[in-house]
């Protein structure tokens, strides 16, 4: 018989590993796409390859930072958010236990379940107070109950962000270790790289969305295309106009 994934057409290995997949595609999304951005519009407006290096490796640590931050508020904001309700359902439970076995009855029978085996699964549930308050937070309010970290959610983010968005940046790194002037060539190059990170993602990007594979890396690539070619051509215009 066939599991959901193969039924769907996913792939069960990686489904094993995508507790954090999630933030580690739009991490990665978003580092190469700002970074190479930063480094076109850099190129266009014919910036040294030091300059390049720094103004990239700046938006890597900084925007990388914020973004990981952001993660990790938000995810935590929701996991106070789910424990303070779940703590008042635990209060109602202890206070009006008969009142909150009506409102389990009535979950349920709007489920379809009737009769003795509606009264059973009243009592199984009612038995255990913890299982209790979270079939109280999923039935009346909701909200499921989340198992990754903040902090791990941060973590892979920034790591991400840092690692695929260096990717623009690496062909600039290597000329100025090898003090090789940047040239056209560079941007080329660095547009290569970038677009194989870009494909990459996508295809990543399509587990965590669950959308076509093509659809999803045509999508990755054509916005980063745009947003590095907005960049470049406003460095062009600027540097232009400046001199």
């Amino acid at each position: 018989m066939k599991t959901e994934d193969q039924i769907h057409g996913r792939n069960t290995l990686l489904g094993k590993q995508q507790k954090y997949l999630g933030e580690f595609v739009y991490g990665g999304i978003d580092g190469s796409i700002t970074t190479f951005a930063v480094v076109a519009g850099a190129a266009g407006a014919h910036l040294d390859s030091s300059v390049i290096i720094i103004l990239g490796l700046a938006n890597l640590i900084a925007d990388g930072f914020s973004m990981s931050v952001s993660s990790y508020l938000s995810k935590k904001a929701e996991l106070q958010h789910y424990q303070k309700h779940r703590n008042i359902e635990l209060w109602e439970i202890d206070t009006w236990p008969e009142r909150e076995k009506d409102e389990i009855r009535e979950i349920y029978k709007a489920k379809g379940f009737g009769g003795k085996l509606l009264q059973q699964i009243v009592d199984v549930i009612s038995s255990n107070k913890e299982v209790w308050a979270d079939e109280m937070m999923t039935g009346e309010h909701e909200i499921l109950p989340e198992k990754k970290s903040p902090f791990m959610m941060g973590a892979i983010t920034f790591v991400s962000f840092f690692i695929i968005g260096f990717i623009p940046l690496a062909i600039y790194v290597t000329q100025f270790l090898r003090s090789i002037p940047a040239d056209n060539n560079s941007l080329l190059a660095a547009s290569g790289l970038t677009l194989l990170a870009f494909i990459g993602i996508g295809y990543l990007k399509s587990y965590v969305a669950h959308t076509s594979v093509w659809r999803s890396i045509f999508e990755t690539v054509a916005l980063g295309t745009i947003a590095a070619g907005l960049a470049y051509f406003t460095g062009n215009m600027l540097e232009k106009i400046i001199n």
